[in-house]
């Protein structure tokens, strides 16, 4: 009813192919006249499938269709799980067995090609129909299956519009060009993170706008023999210009076209000149175009990235929540999906995930599923029992064990696996823990309130105090909570004994937590990283050029967007002035040893798995325990636990006198003298730059 008025037909790929018009086509639609199918045969459409499954059980999912000869139908798919049971054997058996083949990218269903029907013509299946499967793949090269269609590339609408554009539109039409009187585009050039979709956009533009393919890998290209390498490139295109409309496409073009000036080997500069004059020589119809990809698009040579020969550059990113959600329908369209299972959840939680991760997180969940029932199967058995696939199912649970599996590779070097901590897990601290709810989650949660008030988020937060008040402990609860990404960086290890390395680490860590925000970045003593500038002798500069690298990535040209910067240190009077100040890190907290309220609620916690006697009372050891740490309370638990097991193995319970004992071998960390050095700083720093974040977030 929505498209009432509108002149326009919603068809998914294979329609499109069936009826052989493309996206954007003006079609005329006539009212058909259908038989009753007696018999239809039908085959795979893609190589190396063994079917198992018999006509019947496939029918069962073809009920009320239409369908004549040459057709490609998928008996699995969102629309059957709208009409038909969720019980179908079809949906359940290739959904599960046959979503892992490397053909379809993991996009879980089969197709068919009709190759036969009695009576001709346009036909519907109906419980009277004998359907036929036969095991052998459809051989009629017209007839194979387009292997990928813009339905299967999901959160890459605007970038495929911009390709279809600029590949599609002159290969279909070069005539709009001629009445403009401009030359068609003869290149365009895909570039993002591994994993993002670039190769899959040039297979679907290939596929829709039925043009002859050529592709090239570039490391293939690539031989020992003089003149060999540029010969093949020749060859290609000449095919390519023999058989319009043509796509010739480069996968990993980085690797043919380096940069001139920075390769020893005589073969790679030939091979860009070789390139860039075959480019060049491209005849300005639009009838081939180039399509390139790279995921290093600054190690290309830019003699190729001007007009005329990429003309346009696109940038193929991370996907957003809705693109993630739009990825997983996707990939889980031909899964016998559980009641429970949340996708939309899913897609909130899977920060920095691309398409490839998301694929293998949804294959991951499937095989979660698999290995359950596996003890049931036998192994040796020809057919797997139809009550097995009919009880298997994906549930949430295998998919929260799945993301868990699962990283985002743009992430695997950098990040780290957060152990899960609540704000709960920690005593105390209460109003520590709301000025990093409001500094870290509220921005995260409520970005309308920030854009309404004309307020930005806090980019960084400084957490000082003394050694062991639940630093660390705090940005574990942040990350947990917020559900970022989590990066952890130490130190010592950013450090290195060449000239510009360090300050590249900086930079790459800031480059990939920006491409997965939201990104929690941890700097642990952050005073052995940043100390103040002219105070260090003897380290060749390295110190400074870091605190400069750092100073430009939280408050440089380029913005920091959904990541959060903490540093924890118990030396904040060694941290460089210039990154205290508003912009870089807003809030300066302190982390104060604990008081007596927080005392009781930290012995609460690390004595819950350890049975106490009756006559242990934690209020009174609250009040003993003046000066103690989180850290420093904790390690009297456990002493007191180790004391009561020396006194007798079997021991089923800590006793008061354990405790005291504890006491008097534990010595408390804090005293007033320390705690007014952290308050003189605090009063420098921390005041000023509190008060005024204070005032700004009053319009929550």
């Amino acid at each position: 009813a929505q498209d009432r008025g509108l002149d326009i037909i919603r068809m998914d790929g294979l329609e499109r192919r069936n009826a052989g018009v493309s996206i954007g086509e003006k079609v005329t639609i006539k009212k058909a006249e259908i038989k009753e199918a007696e018999k239809v045969t039908i085959a795979p459409a893609q190589k190396q499938i063994r079917i198992m499954g018999s006509g019947d059980a496939i029918k069962r999912s073809l009920l009320g269709r239409p369908v004549t000869k040459g057709n490609l139908i998928t008996p699995t798919g969102l629309h059957k799980r709208a009409e038909w049971s969720r019980d179908s054997i079809i949906d359940r058996f290739f959904g599960s067995t046959f979503g892992k083949m490397p053909s379809s990218f993991g996009l879980g269903e089969i197709k068919f090609v009709v190759t036969h029907s009695n009576p001709g013509g346009i036909v519907m299946i109906t419980e009277k129909t004998q359907v036929n499967v036969s095991t052998r793949p459809a051989e009629i090269e017209k007839l194979e299956a387009p292997t990928v269609t813009y339905e299967d590339i999901g959160g890459l609408d605007a970038e495929i519009e911009r390709v279809r554009e600029m590949v599609e539109l002159p290969l279909r039409h070069p005539e709009l060009f001629d009445r403009l009187g401009i030359e068609p585009p003869k290149g365009v050039l895909l570039h993002g993170p591994p994993g993002t979709g670039k190769t899959l956009i040039a297979k679907a533009v290939a596929n829709e706008s039925d043009a002859n393919f050529q592709a090239i890998n570039g490391p293939e290209i690539m031989s020992k023999f003089y003149g060999e390498s540029e010969k093949r490139l020749r060859e290609i295109f000449e095919e390519a210009e023999k058989n319009t409309p043509s796509i010739i496409f480069i996968d990993e073009i980085d690797a043919i076209a380096p940069k001139r000036e920075e390769v020893t080997g005589d073969v790679e500069r030939r091979v860009v000149s070789q390139l860039l004059t075959l480019m060049d020589g491209l005849e300005a119809r639009g009838k081939t175009v180039v399509i390139a990809a790279t995921n290093r698009v600054n190690a290309i040579d830019p003699a190729l990235r001007r007009p005329g020969r990429f003309d346009r550059e696109i940038s193929i990113g991370i996907p957003s929540r809705d693109g993630r959600e739009e990825i997983l329908q996707i990939h889980t369209r031909g899964m016998p999906l559980a009641e429970d299972v949340d996708l939309s959840e899913l897609a909130d939680i899977t920060h920095g995930y691309v398409g490839a991760d998301l694929a293998a997180l949804a294959r991951e969940a499937a095989m979660n599923s698999l290995r359950k029932i596996l003890p049931e199967i036998n192994l040796e058995d020809k057919a797997i029992p139809q009550e097995v696939l009919e009880n298997l199912e994906v549930s949430g649970e295998n998919f929260d064990a799945a993301v868990r599996q699962i990283e985002p590779s743009a992430m695997r070097e950098v990040l780290v696996q957060v152990p899960d901590t609540h704000w709960e897990y920690i005593g105390g601290l209460e109003d520590v823990k709301q000025q990093l709810r409001e500094a870290v989650e509220w921005p995260l949660t409520n970005p309308e309130s920030f854009e309404r008030l004309g307020i930005e988020a806090p980019r960084g937060i400084m957490l000082y105090g003394p050694p062991g008040t639940g630093k660390t402990m705090l940005t574990r609860a942040v990350a947990t909570e917020s559900k970022s990404n989590f990066v952890s960086i130490k130190g010592p290890e950013l450090l290195s004994k060449w000239v510009g390395e360090s300050e590249k680490a900086v930079r790459e860590t800031f480059r990939k937590a920006r491409a997965a925000a939201p990104t929690v970045v941890f700097f642990d003593e952050i005073d052995a990283m940043v100390p103040r500038r002219g105070a260090r002798i003897g380290d060749s500069g390295v110190g400074e050029r870091v605190i400069s690298q750092l100073l430009t990535e939280l408050d440089g040209l380029e913005k920091l967007k959904n990541v959060v910067v903490i540093g924890a240190t118990n030396r904040p009077e060694l941290i460089d002035p210039a990154l205290l100040r508003p912009g870089r890190f807003d809030r300066i907290i302190m982390t104060p040893a604990p008081d007596e309220k927080a005392r009781r609620e930290i012995f609460k916690i690390h004595t819950e798995r350890i049975p106490l006697a009756e006559d242990v009372n934690l209020e009174e050891l609250a009040k003993k325990t003046e000066g103690y740490t989180g850290a420093d309370i904790e390690a009297v638990c456990k002493e007191s636990a180790m004391l009561a097991l020396g006194e007798n193995l079997e021991a089923g319970k800590v006793k008061k006198e354990h405790l005291e004992e504890a006491l008097k071998n534990v010595k408390p960390t804090v005293n007033d003298e320390i705690m007014e050095s952290y308050k003189e700083f605090g009063e420098k720093y921390g005041k000023q730059i509190g008060e005024r974040i204070t005032e700004e977030a009053k319009g929550y």
